[in-house]
């Protein structure tokens, strides 16, 4: 798990600037979604059994969430050279067949994750209008059995941001694989 302390960004700081290609082909930019109340960026990938446990979970908020208002990317920065499974052709096949309904973008140069300061796979940062931090941390408290979850954190940071009250808790640790760095 990575504690609060390594977060880079904070409450109330700005969104690092982007420009990525996406698994449809297409290049997004931070700058594309002004139009959204909310971005929610998450930092995520193929192979990491967090990842794959939370699937499900992330695609039910996209589709959820997606028409409120609130614009949904996911990037993926690790290394796909010592990672296969996170090659872009593979993310391709990935977002077709789970039916991801957001912009998948890969991070080959990784700087995006570093500007972000990404810990793991799955990190979530939700900003508001402005695009400055209101929430960053897991998606719930139970990635392994979606039964037995009591805290949706992910969903309650959206709810409270939607309703224009204030996030809270606005930071949590988070828990998933290390982001695969380039050596």
């Amino acid at each position: 798990m990575a504690e609060l302390s390594e977060f880079r960004l904070h409450p109330g700081d700005a969104a690092p600037d982007f420009s990525l290609p996406g698994v449809d082909g297409k290049t997004f930019r931070l700058a594309d979604h002004t139009q959204e109340p909310l971005l929610l960026v998450v930092f995520w990938c193929n192979h990491c059994p967090y990842v794959q446990a939370w699937e499900g979970r992330m695609v039910e908020i996209g589709r959820k969430y997606g028409p409120k208002g609130v614009a949904i990317v996911l990037i993926n920065s690790n290394d796909a050279r010592a990672y296969p499974e996170d090659r872009l052709e593979v993310m391709v096949r990935r977002a077709k067949e789970k039916g991801y309904p957001f912009p998948y973008l890969v991070d080959e140069s990784q700087e995006v994750a570093q500007a972000y300061g990404a810990l793991v796979t799955p990190h979530a940062m939700l900003f508001d209008r402005g695009r400055r931090l209101l929430f960053q941390g897991r998606i719930d408290n139970d990635h392994q059995h979606p039964d037995r979850v009591t805290e949706r954190y992910l969903e309650r940071a959206l709810d409270q941001a939607l309703a224009g009250a204030p996030v809270a808790p606005a930071e949590l640790p988070v828990l998933g694989c290390t982001v695969k760095w380039k050596s």
